[in-house]
């Protein structure tokens, strides 16, 4: 199937160093300027056609709370006075790293 010929999927799966997947509708994950971009069908990567993105640098319980940050996000983008997300401190390092790298 070449590039041309794939149609977006609706939605995407996102795998952790560790082999954790998460599958997420595209447009939460979407959130991540990296994601978008490897998603884009115009950028060629293969990630666009596959709808499939290895994080080979974050694990998989640093990638859960990115992804319920995804979902959290999207969920209240147009509300005003949103409560904070609960995030261990052990974890704080490690999602401002990936954070960092996902252009989040």
């Amino acid at each position: 199937m070449s590039l041309e010929d794939s149609k977006p999927t609706e939605y995407v799966t996102l795998v952790s160093s560790d082999g954790f997947e998460f599958v997420l509708p595209r447009s939460t994950a979407c959130v991540s300027g990296t994601i978008r971009r490897m998603l884009d069908p115009a950028s060629k990567f293969s990630e666009a056609i596959t709808g499939r993105c290895v994080l080979e640098n974050i694990s998989g319980v640093v990638l859960e709370k990115v992804c319920e940050y995804f979902c959290y996000n999207e969920k209240n983008k147009d509300q005003a006075n949103v409560a904070d997300m609960d995030i261990p401190s052990e974890l704080c390092l490690e999602l401002l790293m990936a954070a960092d790298y996902l252009d989040t």
